[in-house]
C-alpha cells in the first residue's frame, strides 16, 4: 500500500506529528524573576511534572562539645540555614533533583536569644543568597518566612521545608 500526499502542508504535519518528534516538557513559569527580589512573586507549575516535597529539615551539628539543647551546638542562624541547604542539596540529589528544581520554601526562624528574642532574617538571607539567585544556581524560589515560638529541639534556630518539581 503506498500513501500519495497531494498537499505539501499535510506531508509537513504528518511528519512533525510522526514518531521521532520530541515532546515539549513543560515549563516552570518563575514569576519576578527578572526583578532584584532575592525571591519570586510565585510560580506556576504545569500538569505533567514531578513533584517531591521534603520535611522540614533542621540543622546539623556544628559543634559536638556543646549541649545538643542550646544553639552553641548548631550554630548561629545563618551557620544553621548554610547546614540546612547543604543538608537539603543532597536529600534532593538522591531523588534526582538539585537546587535549580526548588519552587517553594517556608523556613520558620525562632527567636535567636543573642538578639533579644527576634528573628535573625538577615542571616538567614545570607545564608539564602549562597544557594539561589546565583550565577551557578540563579533559579529563585516562591517563599515564606515566619517566626515561631519554638522548634521540636531549644537550639534549632531555623527549619526548612521544601517543594521541588522536574519533568518526569
Amino acid at each position: 500500500m503506498s500513501l500519495s500526499i497531494s498537499h505539501p502542508l499535510a506531508a509537513i504535519s504528518l511528519l512533525l506529528g510522526g514518531v521521532g518528534i520530541a515532546q515539549a516538557q513543560p515549563t516552570v513559569v518563575r514569576h519576578g524573576a527578572e526583578g532584584p527580589s532575592p525571591i519570586l512573586t510565585g510560580v506556576t507549575v504545569p500538569a505533567g511534572l514531578e513533584t517531591l516535597y521534603l520535611s522540614g529539615q533542621v540543622p546539623p551539628v556544628a559543634d559536638k562539645a556543646a549541649d545538643p539543647a542550646t544553639p552553641a551546638a548548631y550554630g548561629d542562624t545563618k551557620t544553621q540555614t548554610l547546614g540546612i541547604f547543604r543538608k537539603i542539596e543532597t536529600l534532593l540529589a538522591a531523588q534526582g533533583y538539585g537546587l535549580k528544581d526548588v519552587v517553594k520554601l517556608t523556613v520558620f526562624l525562632v527567636g535567636d536569644p543573642k538578639l533579644g528574642g527576634k528573628q535573625d532574617f538577615k542571616g538567614f538571607s545570607e545564608g539564602y543568597a549562597q544557594f539561589f539567585g546565583t550565577a551557578e544556581q540563579p533559579n529563585k524560589v516562591a517563599r515564606s518566612t515566619v517566626q515561631v515560638a519554638a522548634l521540636a529541639n531549644p537550639g534549632f534556630l531555623v527549619e526548612i521545608e521544601a517543594t521541588a518539581v522536574k519533568a518526569k
